[in-house]
C-alpha cells in the first residue's frame, strides 16, 4: 500500500460575521438628519440645544452623556425623532442593544416608510439580538426604501450565509459591490460564498479584487492562498500566504495553511519550519503537530512523527488524523500490532481512509 499522510488544514475563510460596527461619523449622523423625517411641526429651541449637545458628546465619543442629552431633548419633545435615532446609534456604540432596539422601533413606529437607515440599523441591532430572520427583514425594507444602500445588502448578504443560502448572500454581495464600486470586504466575502458552492476560480477573483482596493487585509490574502491551493497552484498559494504573514506576522492559521501548501509542493523541509514556527507561537496548537508529524513522515523520520502525533493527541485525544498518522509511522518501524491499534482509534474518530489500513495490514 501507499501511505498517505494526512494534514489538516485550516482555510480560515475569515468570513465578515460580527464584523465590527462601522464607527458613526459627523457625515453619517448628517446624512441620518436628512433623511429622517421630524414627526412634529416645529421643534423647540430646548430640544435643539439639548440634541445638538448631544451631537456633540457623540463626536467626542463620549455616548453615555450623548444618551442622557438625546433622553433630554425628548422628554421636552417627545416626537423629536432625530433624537431617538440618534440615542439607539449611542445605545448601539455602548452594546445596549435592547434599548438601540427600542429607540428604532419609535422611529420607524413614526417613519415607517420612508427611513432607510433606521430599518438598517435596526437589522444591525436585531443581528447582534440573534435575531437574524428579523435582521433579514429589516435590512430588506432599507433596500425597499433605498435600492443603492450597499450596506444593507452587505448585511444580509452575511446573514444569508450563515443560513447556508450561499446563492442568495452572492447576490446580495454583488448588490453591494454594485452600488460601492470599492467594497473591499464585499468582494472578500463573496470569493468565500464561491468557495462554499466549490467556484474556486471565482473565489480567487473576488479575493484579488478585494485586496487590489485594500491590500491590508491579511485574512484575504489567507484566503487568496487557500482557494489557490484547491486549485493546484501552490506555488502561488505560497505567495498569497506569505503576504498574509508579512501583514500579521503572528497569524498562526496563515502559516500553517502555507506549510500546508508547501507540503503539497514536495517542500516538506520548508512545511516542517511553518508548522515549527505555528508551534513556538502556540504550543497547545494540536493540528500544527499532526501537519509537522506529516511531513516528517515523508522525510522518514518515523520517531520524530511518533512524537508529534503523541503530542498532538494530548492537546486533543479524539484526533482522528493523529491517530492515523502515528499508526503509519508505527508500521514503517515495524509495530504491526500498534499500528493496527492506532487505526483502529482512528476509524472510531470518523477518518475514512482509516478502513484501508485496517484491510490491508490487520487481522480482521
Amino acid at each position: 500500500m501507499k501511505n498517505k499522510y494526512y494534514l489538516v488544514v485550516l482555510f480560515s475563510m475569515c468570513y465578515l460575521f460580527g464584523y465590527s460596527q462601522d464607527t458613526i461619523t459627523q457625515q453619517a449622523i448628517e446624512e441620518a438628519m436628512d433623511t429622517v423625517k421630524y414627526a412634529g411641526d416645529t421643534i423647540n429651541s430646548a430640544a435643539e440645544k439639548l440634541y445638538n449637545d448631544g451631537i456633540v458628546s457623540f463626536n467626542e465619543g463620549d455616548y453615555k452623556s450623548a444618551i442622557v442629552s438625546f433622553t433630554a431633548a425628548l422628554d421636552s419633545d417627545s416626537v423629536f425623532v432625530n433624537a431617538a435615532y440618534n440615542r439607539g446609534l449611542s445605545n448601539n456604540e455602548l452594546h445596549n442593544f435592547e434599548k438601540a432596539k427600542t429607540d428604532f422601533d419609535f422611529v420607524l413606529n413614526l417613519n415607517p416608510d420612508s427611513n432607510h437607515l433606521a430599518y438598517y440599523q435596526r437589522g444591525r441591532v436585531r443581528s447582534e439580538l440573534d435575531d437574524d430572520d428579523g435582521a433579514i427583514e429589516d435590512f430588506g425594507k432599507s433596500v425597499g426604501i433605498d435600492a443603492t444602500h450597499s450596506e444593507s445588502y452587505y448585511y444580509r448578504a452575511v446573514l444569508k450565509f450563515g443560513k447556508q443560502d450561499y446563492d442568495g448572500a452572492i447576490a446580495d454581495y454583488t448588490k453591494a459591490i454594485e452600488n460601492k464600486k470599492k467594497y473591499a470586504h464585499a468582494y472578500n466575502d463573496r470569493g468565500s460564498a464561491k468557495r462554499m458552492k466549490d467556484d474556486f476560480e471565482g473565489a480567487v477573483r473576488d479575493y484579488k479584487m478585494a485586496v487590489g482596493f485594500n491590500s491590508k487585509m491579511a485574512f484575504t490574502y489567507n484566503n487568496l492562498g487557500s482557494a489557490l491551493k484547491r486549485l493546484e497552484k501552490f506555488d502561488e498559494a505560497i505567495v498569497a500566504y506569505s503576504k498574509a504573514i508579512k501583514l500579521k506576522p503572528a497569524y498562526k492559521i496563515a502559516i500553517n495553511n502555507r506549510g500546508s501548501a508547501k507540503f503539497e509542493a514536495k517542500d516538506y523541509e520548508g512545511a516542517i519550519q511553518d508548522f515549527t514556527k505555528v508551534i513556538a507561537a502556540d504550543s497547545k496548537y494540536a493540528f500544527a503537530y499532526n501537519n509537522r508529524a506529516a511531513a516528517k513522515l515523508k522525510l522518514k523520520d518515523y520517531r520524530g512523527a511518533i512524537q508529534d502525533c503523541n503530542k498532538a493527541l494530548q492537546l486533543d485525544s479524539d484526533y482522528g488524523y493523529a491517530y492515523l498518522n502515528r499508526g503509519i509511522a508505527k508500521e514503517m518501524l515495524r509495530n504491526a500490532q500498534g499500528a493496527c491499534d492506532d487505526w483502529e482509534k482512528a476509524r472510531e474518530y470518523g477518518v475514512e481512509n482509516s478502513e484501508s489500513y485496517i484491510k490491508q495490514s490487520c487481522d480482521l
